[in-house]
């Protein structure tokens, strides 16, 4: 038996219970994992709150943890008890202090990163590589513009885009997280509450516009995202943290010839290749210093309803870790 986060029903953050569950024996091809840390992300409040009903309950909400692997099922290979993991599983079952894992979803946590760091930087660096370098392969000279710039997910993308050589412009909602933005190494950072960021990114390029928009908030700023976007821009919403984008007539986009793009990372992965891969991608771009892991709240596992509150507040900067 072990303890995990049970949600019954949707709703607010309350509704993530901590109770007793049981985990059993590794069976063919899956891994038994005790949990180390466990990254907390806004999917995670979607699922919670009933915007996405992609979780069976009663379940275990949670996509992305880092722990060590305890026992082997039948037909493993590549893994042994004591390696060190971290996943990504869009079945959910990451807000509990063990599980079994399928082994095809398991990486190697390399060895100058820590376990924490892995919990933040899962689902988070393959979100910024699929953002930068699938999605839209960012080119040296290339102008941004990222909202949220303060959040984890944003200062990824600060930090990788201004490695490829972009020009990037940010929106963050307090001088605290402009700090961030600025410390990431953002070339212009717009406090949102302060002033309209269409009319600043008008300004900053001439009237031109920026060649890609990352725009994680959604509703609040969609529409705006759409007239900072130049000629053949692309805007790429791959987020709603201020609510579901409505509805918008196709052809506002003729503006400019412009492009929409709502890429999900599970479509990104769904081959071992394909996770391998963009996990290299990251795992590299992490050694090397362009991106780094961020914790701005660590909260043991049985208080994650007052992570979720956190988050959802958008008070927070940087990742925030659960710990069993």
């Amino acid at each position: 038996m072990t303890r995990a986060i049970v949600l019954h029903e949707t709703g607010g953050p309350e509704k993530l219970r901590w109770e007793t569950v049981e985990v059993g024996e590794p069976g063919a091809d899956e891994l038994r994992i005790r949990h180390t840390a466990i990254g907390v992300n806004f999917h995670d409040t979607y699922v919670r709150s009933g915007l996405y009903r992609t979780l069976t309950l009663p379940g275990i909400p949670g996509v992305e943890a880092a722990g060590v692997v305890e026992r082997v099922g039948p037909g493993v290979s590549g893994f042994a008890p004591g390696n060190r993991v971290c996943y990504i599983d869009e079945k959910y079952g990451g807000y509990a202090e063990a599980r079994l894992l399928p082994a095809r979803l398991a990486l190697r946590i390399p060895d100058g990163l820590s376990d924490e760091a892995a919990a933040a930087l899962t689902v988070k660096g393959l979100t910024a590589c699929m953002l930068l370098r699938r999605v839209h392969a960012v080119h040296p000279g290339e102008k941004l513009l990222v909202h949220a710039a303060g959040g984890a997910v944003g200062q990824l993308l600060v930090r990788w885009a201004k490695h490829l050589g972009a020009t990037v412009i940010t929106t963050v909602g307090s001088a605290e997280k402009a700090r961030v933005a600025r410390e990431c190494g953002a070339d212009e950072v717009i406090l949102y509450r302060q002033e309209d960021f269409v009319a600043r990114v008008a300004e900053l390029t001439g009237g031109e516009g920026v060649d890609v928009v990352y725009d994680g908030v959604g509703a609040d700023t969609f529409l705006g995202s759409l007239d900072c976007l130049g000629f053949l821009g692309t805007l790429i919403n791959f987020g709603q943290s201020s609510g579901p984008v409505a509805p918008f007539p196709v052809s506002r986009l003729a503006a400019r010839s412009n492009t929409l793009v709502r890429p999900l990372l599970f479509h990104y992965i769904r081959t071992r290749g394909e996770l391998e891969a963009m996990a290299r991608e990251a795992f590299a771009a992490i050694e090397a210093g362009v991106v780094r892991a961020t914790i701005g709240l660590r909260l043991p596992l049985a208080r994650a309803g007052e992570a979720h509150t956190a988050l959802e507040s958008r008070a927070t900067s940087g990742a925030i870790v659960l710990v069993p």
